[in-house]
C-alpha cells in the first residue's frame, strides 16, 4: 500500500474503496471484507450513505485492527447547525463502533451554514475524535472563503474527478495549499468506458480501461476513491500500483477532459 501524507501529518492511504449507494447490510459488509482482503485500509463512507454502521460493523468482524484501518465520514447537509454538527457526529462514531475518525469532511457547501459548520468541525479536531477534517464539493471560490477564517486548513477536499473531468485550476489550487485531493467518481460511473485512448494506453500496459483511470488519478496527485460491490472488481480496482502511465500516455489522457459531471455539480452554490 502507497501513501500520502496529508497537512496534520496524517499518513492515508492512497486509494479507498467507496461506499456511496451501498445501502444493503450484507452487500456492504461483503464488499467492505472483500476490500480488506485484497489490502485496502481507507474506507469512504457518510453520514448520507446510510451505511456507516455496516462499515463498521465489518471492520469489528474482520482481524484487522482497527488502528490499521483508515475511515472517512462526511457531515450531511442536513447536520450543519453547529450542534448538529457535534451530535450528529457522536451517532457516527457509534454506528461505526470507533471512538475516532481518521478523516472528517463537510459533505457539501452549503450556503450561510458551511462557515459556522466549519466551526464545529475544528472542535472535533482539537478534541482529538478525529486526526483530520476536510471539505466535498469545493470549488476554488468556496476554499478561498474557508480559508480567509479558518483556525485549522481542511486536509481535504473531496471532488468528482476523472480523466473526463480533470478540474486542473482546483488541482493546482489546492496543491498550492497543501490541500490533498481526493477524486470521487473516478470511473465517471462508466461513462465512456469504451474510449479508443483508453484501449491503446490499457492494452500497452495489460491493464484495463478502469485501471487506466484510477492510475491516471494517482499520477495528478489525487487519491481515487473507486466504488463496487463486486469482489473481482474491487481486487481489480486495487491493482494499480504495479504500473505509471507515462508522459505520452499523459498527454493522451489530458486530451479526453470535456468537463463531464455525473453527481453533484457546486460550481454555481454561493
Amino acid at each position: 500500500m502507497e501513501y500520502v501524507t496529508l497537512n496534520t501529518g496524517t499518513k492515508m492511504p492512497a486509494i479507498a474503496l467507496g461506499l456511496w449507494k451501498v445501502k444493503k447490510e450484507d452487500e456492504c459488509i461483503a464488499a467492505v471484507k472483500a476490500g480488506l482482503e485484497v489490502g485496502y485500509r481507507h474506507f469512504d463512507s457518510a453520514q448520507y450513505y446510510g451505511n456507516e454502521q455496516f462499515l463498521g460493523q465489518a471492520i469489528k468482524e474482520s482481524s484487522v485492527p482497527r488502528g490499521e484501518v483508515f475511515l472517512t465520514t462526511k457531515i450531511k447537509n442536513e447536520n450543519f447547525w453547529p450542534e448538529d454538527v457535534l451530535e450528529s457526529f457522536d451517532v457516527s462514531l457509534e454506528k461505526l463502533q470507533t471512538d475516532y475518525i481518521d478523516l472528517l469532511l463537510l459533505h457539501f457547501p452549503v450556503t450561510e451554514l458551511r462557515v459556522m459548520a466549519w466551526g464545529a468541525m475544528e472542535e472535533i479536531f482539537a478534541s482529538g475524535r478525529t486526526k483530520a477534517i476536510g471539505v466535498s464539493n469545493y470549488t476554488i471560490r468556496h476554499l478561498e472563503e474557508l480559508l480567509k477564517t479558518a483556525k485549522v486548513k481542511p486536509a481535504v477536499n473531496q471532488v468528482e474527478l476523472h480523466v473526463f473531468l480533470q478540474q486542473p485550476e482546483l488541482l493546482e489550487y489546492c496543491k498550492q495549499h497543501d490541500i490533498t485531493v481526493e477524486a470521487y467518481s473516478p470511473l465517471a460511473h462508466g461513462e465512456s468506458m469504451d474510449d479508443p485512448t483508453l484501449a491503446e494506453i490499457a492494452k500497452k500496459h495489460g491493464k484495463t480501461p478502469p485501471q487506466v483511470m484510477l492510475r491516471w488519478c494517482l499520477d495528478v496527485g489525487t487519491v481515487p476513491l473507486p466504488k463496487s460491490t463486486h469482489a473481482d472488481r474491487i481486487k481489480q480496482n486495487y491493482e494499480i500500483f504495479d504500473f505509471k502511465l507515462d508522459d505520452d500516455d499523459m498527454t493522451k489522457l489530458k486530451a479526453l477532459d470535456k468537463n463531464l459531471r455525473t453527481c453533484w455539480d457546486p460550481t454555481n452554490v454561493p
